[in-house]
């Protein structure tokens, strides 16, 4: 198993340098890279020739790009930018060697049936595919366990990506994601590990299902999560991803980055490790 950092840890007391730095110190394998706001950041300052030099002259290396927000039921405006936004993605993810885009669900008031929500995913994620693949990069789709979102379970997530088939499209198993809408466990019994891109691994306080925040994650292994079973499940068919630590914790902004950054990766480990050897 490979350690991978989600920048969504350090969203407010931290950027793309001091994680790169802090990151490295700590032995993380992988980083996944905000691209709303870090990446931008960074780039006020640096190139991205800059960031490609730092990832071939250390032991870190990009995960993903995370994330292409809301890809899905769109006007055709709408689309439109989507697609400009994920070429763009693409161009950067080429420069600096990343193996994935993350792509997240539309969120919305509005009530759209579950086949129309279906038929706009399959569709833009297999356009979406065709425009990755000769870059070598795949696509992760992130179901996000919020009522408001239009893909919200791991099961509806799997059968979507299903259905597009294609390599190069699979998911984001986030912990948190699969506990906040109330996953069901046998779709994860029941599915192609292969088809699970990255793992995201984080843990919550014990509110019901349907009323979980981002803000309520808590350090992995200090909430109600069975990550276990993830665990174990993952492990009994063969999983060969990463772990990616994500957490979106407010009192956790307040801290020092490095002790978040090295809280972080003890508790993932100290869970995963039941599991999975770290190389």
């Amino acid at each position: 198993m490979k350690l991978c950092y989600n920048q969504a840890t350090t969203l407010e007391n931290s950027n793309l340098v001091k994680d790169l730095e802090l990151c490295e110190k700590y032995g993380y394998d992988y980083i996944e890279i905000r691209t709303e706001d870090k990446l931008p950041e960074y780039l006020e300052t640096h190139t991205l020739v800059d960031l490609k030099n730092y990832f071939e002259t250390h032991h870190i290396k990009p995960l993903a790009l995370n994330a292409l927000i809301y890809f899905n039921n769109r006007d055709e405006q709408g689309h439109q930018v989507i697609v400009a936004v994920f070429k763009d993605m693409l161009e950067k993810g080429k420069v600096i060697g990343v193996e994935y885009i993350v792509a997240v669900p539309y969120f919305t008031q509005e009530k759209i049936l579950k086949e129309d929500i279906k038929k706009s995913a399959v569709e833009v994620l297999t356009e979406l595919s065709d425009l990755a693949e000769p870059y070598g990069i795949k696509i992760a789709l992130e179901f996000c366990g919020h009522p408001q979102c239009t893909i919200n379970t791991f099961g509806q997530a799997y059968d979507i990506v299903e259905t597009v088939n294609r390599e190069n499209v699979g998911l984001v198993l986030d912990a948190f994601h699969f506990h906040a809408m109330g996953s069901h466990k046998e779709d994860l019994l029941n599915a192609d590990v292969s088809k699970i891109f990255i793992l995201h691994m984080d843990d919550v306080e014990d509110f019901p299902v349907g009323f979980l925040t981002d803000e309520d994650r808590v350090w992995p292994g200090k909430g109600v999560i069975d990550l276990d079973f993830i665990l174990s499940t993952l492990k009994e068919k063969g999983y060969s991803g990463v772990a990616s630590v994500e957490l979106f914790r407010p009192e956790y902004y307040q801290l020092d980055a490095e002790e978040v950054i090295k809280t972080a990766k003890e508790t993932t480990v100290d869970v995963v490790s039941k599991y999975f050897e770290f190389e």
